[in-house]
């Protein structure tokens, strides 16, 4: 039996029976966590992929949550998806960013996929085999910005060809296919974009880069060469900037400011357990940096504010592609990147204070200084600076809010 002949065998009483009595999401997502939490220094050390962590998503069937059921997932909403990133985030950053980029190109799959049959069949892979799907949207010199492609489809009958300069792509080598953007043919535009759901045997990579960096080192986010070569229906054939503005945009920043989320609270955990501990040694009293310990509370509330915020406003229209291309909601969406970013490590550097020496130490209890090297790559994974530049106009046309709830 082939890929595809698999993929298309019916939903069976053994999944519908598993869906119906299986563990809820939360406790799935706990799991996997402790996993996770359990190999985080490893895997920071050594800048190597989290193996465990995502060995365990597959025993949970956690990459496939928010494939449909009738598909072989769990139908999971968008506010399941980011509390999982949440949690992952309080144990290790890169397995969260690493679930985060996935769950994005599913969402792109699911979303924009219904109807097409090699669409289907990967939903149908995710769900049941537990594929890891990657992503590919960092090109050459282009610096993060994904609107504009430099390689293009070449197409032939059926069959398609792509080359692309792939600066970046996370967990590539470890992936069981890839989802990329590409100019939609030699002629078009840069802006002219479609994009490619693809499986394993559908390219190959050859490294052209190491992955030598501060934080966020078992995302494992190496160079390569991509090479597609492939039949032509894993292009979707809806143009990339209305899955941009409807789902890779909303379901990226909604996801990595979970993940960042995640990371913020952790260290703000260990900082509240330093001052517990200094208090009970000190008989009460409070140690000097308490107050910043209350700032870094007072941080992740707004951080967590934010995102929850956003993740309401996103639910809420998820289907009406009028709301989500307005510019109200693309301006928020945009900006929530650059807000969560900034608050996550803000929240961070007040909670390394609260604990001073103890948390800059790399041999403690109260160690920060993973979570402070992995969440300092919140602000230039897609630059900050180059989001605020482009929303400048945008902003500018959209409107003051005349009430509090507006």
């Amino acid at each position: 039996m082939n890929v595809r002949e698999a993929a298309l065998q019916p939903v069976d009483d053994a999944q519908a029976s598993f869906l119906e009595h299986s563990p809820s999401l939360v406790e799935r997502a706990a799991c996997m966590a402790t996993v996770a939490a359990g190999e985080a220094e490893g895997v920071d050390r050594d800048g190597r992929f989290p193996h465990k962590a995502f060995d365990a998503a597959r025993e949970q069937k956690l990459l496939g949550v928010m494939i449909p059921v009738e598909f072989g997932g769990f139908g999971a909403s968008i506010y399941d998806v980011t509390d999982i990133c949440y949690t992952l985030g309080r144990a290790c950053a890169s397995t969260a960013m690493i679930y985060a980029m996935h769950t994005t190109k599913v969402a792109c799959v699911i979303r924009h996929g219904h109807g097409i049959p090699w669409m289907e069949t990967m939903m149908r892979r995710v769900g049941r085999d537990q594929w890891l799907l990657a992503s590919s949207t960092t090109e050459g010199q282009n610096g993060g910005n994904i609107r504009a492609s430099a390689a293009a489809v070449d197409h032939e009958g059926d069959m398609i060809a792509l080359t692309r300069d792939a600066t970046v792509i996370s967990y590539g080598a470890e992936a069981d296919g890839l989802v990329t953007i590409a100019r939609r043919a030699g002629d078009a535009a840069a802006s002219d974009q479609v994009l490619l759901a693809l499986a394993k045997d559908d390219y190959s990579l050859k490294r052209t880069l190491g992955w030598e960096t501060l934080g966020m080192r078992g995302t494992c986010s190496t160079g390569f060469e991509l090479r597609v070569d492939c039949p032509a229906d894993r292009v979707f054939p809806e143009s990339y900037d209305k899955i941009h503005a409807q789902t890779m945009t909303p379901f990226a920043h909604l996801c990595w400011s979970s993940a960042w989320a995640g990371v913020a609270a952790a260290a703000v955990t260990r900082a509240q357990a330093f001052v517990r501990k200094a208090a009970r040694a000190s008989g009460g009293q409070m140690p000097p940096a308490a107050a910043h310990f209350t700032a870094a509370k007072m941080s992740l509330a707004k951080l967590r504010a934010l995102i929850a915020s956003n993740i309401d406003a996103f639910a809420h229209h998820e289907h009406d592609e009028r709301a989500l291309g307005s510019l109200d909601f693309q301006s928020s969406i945009t900006l929530l990147k650059v807000q969560a970013s900034e608050l996550a490590v803000e929240t961070v550097m007040h909670a390394m204070r609260t604990t001073g020496l103890a948390g800059y130490r790399n041999d403690g209890d109260f160690t920060m200084g993973r979570h402070l090297r992995d969440v300092l790559s919140a602000p230039i994974m897609i630059n900050n600076d180059r989001i605020l530049a482009n929303a400048a106009t945008s902003t500018l046309m959209s409107g003051v809010p005349a009430s509090l709830r507006d």
